[in-house]
This record gives C-alpha cells, structure tokens and sequence, in this order.
C-alpha cells in the first residue's frame, strides 16, 4: 500500500531537518542567515568592485552595449525562472533522489528552451535598438543558461539548510566570474570581458556542482509531479512575463527618448543601486527552506518576516541614502567626468532601491504557503503603471521621467506587499513598517545636509570624507537607538555563533 500524505511529509521533513544538528529551527535561521548573509555581502562587495573596475576600461556607449546584451538576456531568461528550485525544496517526497532528478528535468528542459526562445528573438531585438552588435554577444552570454542547470545540485544543501556548504558551492560561479571579467577587461576584450567572464563562471559553477551532488544526474518525471510544478510556477511565469516586458520596454522607450549613451547612464546607475537589495536578497535566500519548514506556523511565518526584512532594512536604507547623498562625488572620483550626467540618476536610483526593499521578502512567504498568485497579481499592477506613468515621463522628460517613473512604480509596489501582507499576517501595517525602515537615516542625512550647508569655498576630498564618516556614525548611532532590540538579538546570536549545538 502507499503512503499517506502525512507519512510522505514526514518522511520527507525528516531529510530536511536532520542535518541541524542538534539545533533548532531558530537557531539555525539565525545563524544560517548571519554567516551566509556576511559570506553574499563579501561576494556582492565583489561585483560592485567589478562593475567600479570595468567602468573605468569601458566608454559609456560600450557599457551601454553590455546592459542592452544583458538585460535582453537576463530578461527574457525571467521566463524561465518559473520556481523549479522553490517548489523543490518546499516539497517532502518520501524519495529525495527522485524529487532531485524530476525537478533537474524540468530545469534542464526549460533552460533548454530559453537558448532556443532567446536565439530566435535576438535579431529582432537587434533591429529594435539599431544594433547589431548584440546578436553574437548575447547568443555567446546565453549558452550560460543551459549550462548553469548543472548547477541544480546547489539546491540539494540549500532545501537541507547546509548554508555553508550551499554558500561555498554557489560562490564559485560568481568569483571565477569577476576573476575572469577583470582580466579580460585590463586586456582590452571591451564589454566581451563581461560577456565571457559571465560564461567562464557558469561553467566553473557547473562543474562544482556536479561534482558535489549526492544523486546521479538522471531525466525523471511523472505527470503528478509535473501538475504540481505547473499549479505552483504558472503564476511566476506570468509575473517573470510581466517583469520582461517592463524592463525591456522601459530600455525601449529609453532607448528612443536617451539614445545609447542614456542607456549606459541607466545601466551604470541600477548596477550601483543594486547593491542595496544583495543583503535582503540573501536573507530571504537563507531564510526560505527554514519557513518552508514551519509554513502551517503562522506566528513563526510572522516573526521571520519581519526580523528579517528589518535586518535587511539596517543595509539598504542607509546604503541608498548614502548613495543619494554621495552620488556627485562617487562618480568624480570613482567614474571620472565621462560619467557626469548619470549623478542624478544614480542618486534617485539609490533612493528606490532603497525603498523597494521595504516588505521586499514577502514573496518567500507566499512561496512557502504554497500561494503565488499574488505575486502575479503585482506584477499586473506594475505593467499597468509602467505604461500609464512610466512611459509619458520618460517620452517627456527623459532620465528624470525614467527616475520618477521607477519611482511611482516601486510605491505602488509596496502599498500593494502591504495589502496581501495583511491578509496574511494579522495586525501587519505596511505604514508602521515603512517608518521603522527610514527612521535611522534621517538624522544621519540631516547631519551631511547641515554639515554641507556650513561649508564655504570648494569642496575638496577632506569635506567627502568627513561628511561620509559623519553619516556613518550618525547612522550607526540611529539605528543602535531605534533597533537596538534587534541588534541585541543578533548580537547574541553572533557571540554564540560557535558554542556547540544543543538539542
């Protein structure tokens, strides 16, 4: 006879949970969040040194033909981020070997499918912009998507709550990467040194991978498996749909209304911003097989959503704030003067991407119910916002109109996060969230504002350090203020990061 649903859960729970040793399911969110979350902010440090390193050997209308090759790659490639690796570790399948191997399948065939999809359209694309340039090099950058199915074994430690060994093992793929990048860059390969040194990563990745992965790589599927896949991932198809036709459609348009020098602006300024969501990113990375494990806890759901978006909330707002406040001297000292009209766009980019990462991690929370059609449903509102107000601003007023286009779009993104939040969780107000969230900055702001408003004569690089050790120390006391039952959690669990585990 076969098992019963509860039987087949508990079996598979058992895989799951029998690698803490000896710790409990809070204990290791929390050390598996710190460790990991320190491990991904070393590697984002990386790539922003990257992108800062490659700016300097790249003109802009080059760096302008690297973010048109791979936001077309990376966008489209959306479409086949259907949550083949969420539905697999949310799943309990008595048979792990077998779970793996299906959900390998799926991720292989789409992957597989995208190549195909991706080498089609890169001609039109290519007469959409009005440059050529872009086939070659995006056929060349998406052969790392096929390839990088063969790094599915990752999810194997990742669905276990192995972080530090999942951690290591997608490492490899990044720093080979920004290894390789930088090399090719200082040897002059232009905008190809980003696009070879993304594939060199993804086949060092694999490689790792495999050779890591407790099951042998096997094709497997049965047709239950594949109805659950589909009930889960038909919604994130649809929002990785909306969100491609947003971004490239915003580029479009940009396109059209900047030229390609514009679109360099706009891709140097959202690679800097970016840096701001890594820490809630990895986070809600190292956070997700945890909740998938108390997902019929609802206090436990509640409470590792917002210790975690606040954790992330120390980073970001600051870091975006800062960004804003700086952005005039990053690009003087950093990108030199070729960089100049991109200062205003990095500071507004700095402040939304700020902002977005407030309730940014809902979405895990809703994976982890089994429950993704809200996350359709606001990717319907911001297609619906972009073609409203985005497009006409950008038409109108160019890269101010793209700024407060992303702006507006951001803002309903988060009174929205805020709506289904509270249909969750009981009691949740966004509004409350929202204020915590930017309360440590402002003081910290206020400080440089009045300390720049005391200078006379020419600001020299003494005045840019001084007024960014000020924000720092401000920020630093600010948050130690209004978060300090936070950080005295975190701090504990960071002075007992290695006494053995208990039971």
């Amino acid at each position: 006879m076969g098992r019963s649903a509860t039987t087949e859960r508990v079996a598979g729970s058992s895989d799951r949970l029998e690698h803490l040793h000896g710790r409990n399911l809070r204990e290791q969110a929390a050390r598996g969040t710190l460790i990991n979350s320190g491990f991904q902010v070393g590697l984002a440090g990386l790539g922003l040194l990257r992108r800062f390193v490659v700016a300097a050997y790249l003109t802009r209308a080059q760096f302008g033909i690297w973010s048109i090759v791979l936001t077309t790659v990376m966008t489209v490639g959306w479409l086949k981020q259907v949550g083949v690796s969420d539905k697999y570790v949310q799943q309990n399948e008595p048979d792990q070997e077998a779970a793996f191997q299906k959900a390998f399948t799926i991720e292989l065939a789409t992957s597989l499918a995208f190549f195909v999809v991706m080498a089609a359209l890169l001609p039109a694309y290519s007469l959409a912009y009005a440059t050529p340039k872009i086939i070659v090099p995006g056929l060349v950058l998406a052969l790392s998507v096929p390839i990088s199915a063969l790094e599915s074994p990752i999810w194997i430690p990742y669905r276990r709550m192995q972080f530090g060994r999942q951690r290591a093992l997608a490492a490899v793929d990044p720093v080979v990467s920004l290894v390789a990048t930088i090399a090719l860059a200082v040897a002059g390969a232009g905008y190809w040194a980003l696009v070879l040194g993304v594939l060199m990563g993804s086949v060092a990745g694999a490689i790792a991978a495999v050779i890591s992965c407790p099951y042998p790589l096997r094709l497997r599927m049965d047709r239950r498996t594949l109805r659950e896949y589909v009930s889960f991932s038909w919604p994130l198809f649809g929002l990785s749909l909306l969100s491609l036709v947003v971004v490239q459609g915003m580029l479009l348009v940009s396109n059209h209304a900047v030229g390609l020098a514009g679109l360099g602006a706009i891709g140097l300024a959202a690679s800097v911003a970016t840096f701001a969501s890594n820490v809630d990113m990895v986070i809600s990375q190292a956070l997700y097989p945890v909740v998938c494990a108390v997902a019929d806890r609802r206090d436990k759901l509640f409470e590792a959503f917002v210790k975690s978006n606040r954790l992330a909330l120390v980073w970001a707002m600051p870091f975006g704030v800062g960004l804003a406040l700086f952005a005039r001297d990053l690009v003087h000292y950093a990108f030199g003067p070729a960089w100049e009209p991109a200062v205003g766009l990095i500071a507004s980019m700095g402040v939304i991407s700020a902002l977005s990462q407030i309730a940014y991690n809902y979405s895990v929370f809703f994976r982890a119910v089994n429950d993704t059609r809200p996350l359709f449903r606001l990717a319907l509102l911001s297609a619906a916002t972009f073609a409203v107000v985005a497009v006409p601003l950008i038409l109108l007023f160019g890269l101010t109109g793209y700024a407060i286009g992303w702006g507006a779009m951001t803002l309903l993104q988060i009174a929205g996060r805020g709506w289904y939040l509270s249909k969750l969780f009981s009691g949740f107000r966004i509004a409350r969230h929202f204020a915590r969230a930017i309360a440590p900055s402002v003081p910290a702001a206020a400080a440089v504002l009045a300390m720049r408003l005391a200078e006379s004569g020419s600001r020299g690089e003494a005045a840019v350090i001084g007024e960014l050790v000020l924000y720092v120390l401000v920020t630093v006391a600010a948050t130690a203020v209004f978060e300090r039952p936070l950080m005295r959690e975190v701090g504990g669990y960071l002075r007992n990061r290695w006494r053995p585990a208990t039971a």
